[in-house]
């Protein structure tokens, strides 16, 4: 219902309300019928299904079902040993749950927790949930309004509605019906739940309540937007659909090639299976991933920016696209004097200094003086003048109906009046030729074209016995001022950075047109010939926002609805959307983004638990960094993976060539389980605390649609994995004795691991730089890798745990033999791939400018 078109009488009518307020029966009736005025709740997931979705991954599956088949087999130890590391990596999985849902708490406590209420006339205090439709509530300064009001009686008041708008300066209100369509920030004879009376009194008319209040609104978009699924989660299923659709073709083929061609026996099938299923599952891997994003975590915290959920990490890095609200986070959110036009600027700023309300005593600091942000930014442009205040001897106070406010002081014998306000009601009353009139006009608009708001001073001297509005003639009007909320530097240097990085950067806010152009221009924003304004957005179906938001990069006068189809659009084009804000309003689309982003000094407490991430600093420069250390993060990760695959693979190969060879299985299960789940780990550890590569912010984001594994990634893991797999299968098959030959294999296969985990560092550089002596975990990892593999082979209780035997310095030189060369190999590999891919990016370049 459009409430703000209708006059008093028809609202009261409509509501069958009276301005004495219901009755206590009337209100009984009213609130069985339509409810309390709360917002819906949404049921929260119960705690056991939070922990059981984690166990519920493909490879978690199928090691669950190896770890039952060993029970089955009476192989208690393996079986409990599978289990166990299934019941680690579930449990890690929920500690890194992505996003709480708190929203609908924090937006609860955004609501008035009481009311002043008509009943029969007189004024009672109510409990806010109690409030029902055709109640006439009783505001003053300082109280949270409680319910959506149509406005039926002010007395100077203005309301703080940052939360709804986004807009900081509080917006006078008025009573008369505004016959125009209007967003929430400009229906001005409507006073809105959870925002703040700033100033004077009113009465209001209670038009809605609960969820059909614009906040209740909110809470059910946040409740209708299903959590993103992140992209490194959404690339790590496909690698585990990968890895599991690999093991099922291979295990069939064990067991169709060899069963036809050994006519092998199923129990010794049905063990090479499970220990096929324990080596190629990297069960390591999520232990790893949680490490390293947890170091993201702990590094993105320094630089202050806190994340709630570790994939989240991951997601700043692949973001190619950020839409950012503009108060607050790329303007200070403080009204500043950004030009003055006179050629009086001492009687300028002595009209600043005198003519206000917020400063009432010489020493008084302007750091701590709060109120109307205009008055505060006239204040501090004249703060180094150290003026002296001239004593007040009569005021008029600042009106939207007459838009000016006086103030008459004693100037020695005579009296002054300072006058400040609209230009043009001025201009009507100073003594100016037409020719003046027209000059200071045009000033005016070439203020106001560039967003600024415009004020005009003057003043009147002489033997003044009144200050009426009537004495206000013959003004000597002296200059303009343009006052605006300005950009922060941090921001302009970071769009730049970002823009370098491949990632577009939009501004979405609740301001006017004018405004949003001259700051979108001076932070550097690339397509600002073009603004969508919200009424713009209301006439577009979602196919043609979907078409648009590609080229637009600014957006004014928005809603929170506008917002979040900007975002949605957005995702259509397949974008990986950052979303900052700040605001109640902001919350659901900083929900719907892929990552959301809040500000963590003037954001509301409802953004903070809808975004990914929140800034401690409020600073836009923050979240270029965070996507520095994000892309640093997924390098690493996919670094790590790398490192990873080619042993589960080396070992899958290993026991698929002992079948082939019709060869007893060559490691046991445990013998996985501990390269897997300790040396690995060990390594991996290492690559986390490599730095960011020189082209991080130079190069564009990654193809969301790509997996985390390249077609050069399954190269290089095949081929390491047969370099892996051959010297050391062979190597070990040269001695007698399982033990040894286990023993052989094992450290064939955890050296192997060290010296590729190295080669790992650099993608295509060498792997020895100078970078490699700055990473001191590196050496802690190696050395941590060679106290645990040694406590294995020569060890007592090592050998019996694992199933080891010592090896003699003539067995430990072989094995490092082949450990080198693997290395050896990989770096010539790494160097002739470079230049191949070097030569395919010029002759990619060449075709596109020809």
């Amino acid at each position: 219902m459009k409430w703000y078109k209708l006059s008093i009488e028809d609202v009261l009518n409509k509501l069958t309300a009276q301005t004495t307020g219901l009755t206590k029966q009337e209100r009984e009736v009213r609130l069985k019928n339509n409810g309390p005025n709360k917002i819906e709740e949404k049921e929260q997931v119960k705690l056991w299904r939070k922990i059981a979705k984690h166990f519920t991954d493909l490879l978690m599956i199928v090691l669950i079902l190896a770890a039952v088949l060993k029970f089955a087999t009476g192989e208690w130890v393996e079986g409990g040993i599978i289990f166990l590391v299934v019941i680690v990596n579930g449990l890690v999985g929920y500690w890194q749950e992505r996003k709480a849902e708190e929203s609908l708490d924090g937006l609860r406590q955004m609501m008035g927790q009481e009311a002043t209420v008509l009943n029969e006339g007189q004024p009672i205090k109510l409990d806010a949930e109690e409030l029902v439709e055709g109640d006439i509530v009783l505001l003053k300064a300082g109280d949270v309004i409680p319910a959506d009001l149509r406005l039926i009686e002010v007395h100077d008041l203005t309301v703080e509605e940052s939360i709804l708008t986004g807009e900081s300066e509080a917006v006078e209100k008025i009573v008369a019906p505004i016959e125009r369509e209007a967003l929430a920030g400009d229906q001005l004879n409507m006073a809105f739940s959870g925002t703040l009376v700033q100033t004077g009194s009113a009465r209001g008319l209670v038009v809605e309540t609960g969820d059909a209040t614009e906040i209740g609104k909110i809470n059910h978009a946040l409740q209708a937007i299903q959590a993103q699924e992140t992209p490194l989660v959404k690339k790590m299923h496909q690698l585990n659909k990968q890895i599991f659709r690999g093991i099922l073709a291979l295990i069939l083929f064990l067991l169709f090639f060899t069963s036809f061609r050994y006519g092998m026996d199923w129990n010794l099938m049905f063990s090479a299976s499970i220990a096929l299923i324990v080596a190629m599952i990297p069960e390591g891997l999520p232990a790893v991933l949680t490490m390293i994003l947890s170091m993201g975590v702990k590094e993105m915290a320094d630089e202050n920016a806190i994340i709630k959920g570790m994939p989240a990490v991951e997601t700043l890095g692949s973001m190619t696209v950020i839409c950012s609200d503009k108060t607050g986070t790329l303007t200070k959110n403080e009204m500043t004097v950004q030009a003055v036009v006179t050629e009086e600027l001492s009687v300028v700023k002595e009209i600043m200094n005198n003519c206000q309300e917020l400063k009432t005593r010489d020493e008084q600091k302007i750091e701590t003086i709060h109120g109307n942000p205009t008055e505060l930014a006239l204040l501090k442009y004249v703060v180094e003048e150290e003026q002296q205040l001239k004593p007040v001897v009569a005021k008029i106070p600042f009106s939207s109906r007459y838009k000016y406010m006086a103030t008459m002081h004693t100037d020695g014998e005579e009296q002054v009046i300072f006058v400040k306000g609209a230009p043009e009601v001025l201009l009507e009353k100073a003594d100016v030729t037409n020719e003046e009139k027209v000059n200071w006009e045009k000033q005016g608009l070439d203020l106001a074209s560039k967003g600024q708001r415009v004020l005009g001073f003057g003043y009147k001297k002489g033997f003044l016995t009144e200050l009426t509005h009537e004495s206000l003639s013959n003004l000597t009007f002296v200059g303009l001022a343009g006052i605006i909320d300005p950009p922060k530097e941090s921001a302009v240097r970071a769009i730049e950075q970002a823009q370098q990085a491949g990632i577009s950067v939009k501004m979405i806010t609740g301001d006017h047109k004018a405004t949003a152009q001259a700051i979108s221009e001076q932070i550097g924003l690339k397509h600002t010939s073009i603004i969508l304004e919200g009424a713009d957005i209301d006439e577009m179906s979602d196919e043609e926002l979907a078409e648009t938001v590609g080229v637009v990069d600014v957006y004014a006068r928005t809603t929170p609805e506008h917002k979040l189809r900007i975002v949605t659009a957005l995702q259509k084009q397949e974008e990986v959307v950052g979303m900052t804000g700040d605001g109640v309003n902001d919350a659901p689309a900083l929900k719907q983004a892929d990552i959301g982003i809040a500000m963590g000094i003037k954001g509301s407490e409802v953004s903070k638990q809808a975004a990914d991430m929140v800034l401690a600093d409020d600073n836009f420069f923050t979240i270029v960094k965070a996507v520095k250390e994000g892309r640093r993060i997924f390098d690493n990760l996919q670094k790590t993976i790398n490192f990873f695959l080619p042993t589960a693979l080396a070992q899958g190969l290993i026991v698929i060539l002992a079948m082939l060879m019709n060869q007893p299985l060559p490691l046991t299960p445990i013998q996985i389980l501990w390269v897997n789940m300790v040396t690995t780990i060990t390594l991996s550890y290492a690559i986390g605390f490599e730095q960011a590569s020189r082209d991080t912010m130079t190069r564009p984001p990654r193809d969301a649609k790509m997996g985390i594994l390249s077609g050069y990634s399954f190269f290089r893991i095949v081929y390491v994995s047969l370099l892996i797999m051959i010297p050391a299968y062979f190597l070990s098959m040269r001695f007698e004795g399982t033990a040894l030959q286990q023993t052989i294999l094992l450290q064939s296969i955890v050296l192997g691991q060290a010296v590729y985990m190295i080669n790992c560092r650099e993608k295509f550089d060498p792997a020895i730089n100078r970078r490699f002596f700055e990473n001191k975990f590196l050496f802690i990892s190696l050395g941590l890798l060679f106290i645990l593999q040694l406590g294995v082979v020569f060890l007592p209780l090592g050998q019996q745990l694992i199933g080891t035997t010592a090896l003699n310095l003539a067995q430990q030189l072989l094995i490092l033999g082949n450990a080198l060369l693997l290395f050896l190999i990989v770096e010539l590999e790494k160097r002739i791939s470079k230049e191949i891919f070097k030569r395919k990016e010029k002759t990619a370049i060449r075709y596109q400018n020809d």
